[in-house]
């Protein structure tokens, strides 16, 4: 009998009682526990995670955790409000994750992706869609700023890559690409990445994703062959990849591309040129 390994979901599938078939009746009342007193609260978020990718695709699985996504500031309330009910809680990378256990349940407050590229904001509450989860009307992360945070989950024992794709394929029709475009800004490259393998993935269903984003992403993509390579020697391989990159910049004298980044990541607003940031934020229809 295979062996699961443990941070893996288990089986998936149009079924919708996978998403909770292997979990005890304790863990579920909890998760729902959890959405009950954040309503009452009034703490606002947006579900995220298994549950709302199931919305978008139909495809369930089980989930050792709920998986839910406010602002950092309402992520704060959200452990205050479940810490009077008896939680234990944790903040363990204030970067984009805190943590509220009852027992051995949890709940993951997640306010941004693990490189704090991809934070929660405002959009993620105006955009999102309405679904019912544990008998509460909740929101659900739009499809776009899922794939955005997803996009950067590129680890040896968790690529989120076939997540992406299904998400394109159900829901990328209906999705606005220009904020897709806006969202990667200067990480464009990482889109393309992703877009590239939902084509190969899908070479019939190729037209989901617009001509003019393939074409947008393609003409910055023969721009930075015109232009070189940079001369600073550096790896942004950790802005996908928290382990894999390691040796590259302690070893063999790569800049800390995860470093330079958020130093200059707080300056906000229109980027520099293209052959400095590579960073085009425009559609190019």
């Amino acid at each position: 009998m295979e062996k699961r390994h443990p941070n893996h979901p288990g089986e998936m599938g149009t079924d919708a009682t996978l998403a909770e078939r292997e979990r005890a009746p304790d863990e579920i009342n909890a998760r729902a526990r959890a959405v009950g007193l954040l309503h009452e609260a009034g703490v606002p978020f947006v579900v995220g995670g298994a549950y709302a990718y199931a919305t978008y695709t139909g495809i369930y699985r089980d989930t050792k955790d709920l998986d839910l996504f406010p602002r950092k500031q309402d992520a704060i309330r959200a452990l205050e409000v479940l810490e009077k009910d008896g939680w234990r809680t944790e903040r363990p990378d204030e970067v984009w994750l805190y943590k509220a256990y009852k027992g051995d349940y949890f709940v993951d407050f997640i306010f941004s992706s693990g490189n704090g590229v991809a934070t929660v904001d405002d959009e993620w509450f105006t955009n999102a869609r309405k679904a019912t989860i544990f008998g509460y009307e909740c929101l659900i992360a739009p499809a776009e700023e899922m794939i955005w945070s997803k996009a950067f989950v590129t680890e040896r024992e968790r690529y989120d890559g076939a997540d992406i794709n299904h998400l394109i394929l159900k829901a990328g029709r209906e999705m606005d690409w220009d904020r897709i475009l806006r969202r990667f800004d200067r990480y464009w490259e990482v889109l393309l990445s992703h877009l590239m393998m939902f084509r190969f993935a899908y070479p019939s269903e190729r037209d989901v994703v617009p001509n003019y984003v393939m074409t947008e992403l393609m003409s910055r993509t023969l721009q930075t062959v015109r232009d070189g390579s940079w001369d600073e020697k550096l790896c942004r391989g950790n802005l996908v990849s928290k382990v894999n990159y390691h040796v590259d910049i302690h070893h063999w004298g790569f800049g800390d591309g995860r470093a330079w980044d958020e130093q200059d990541r707080p300056e906000g607003g229109t980027r520099g040129a293209r052959s400095e940031l590579e960073d085009s934020a425009g559609s190019g229809r």
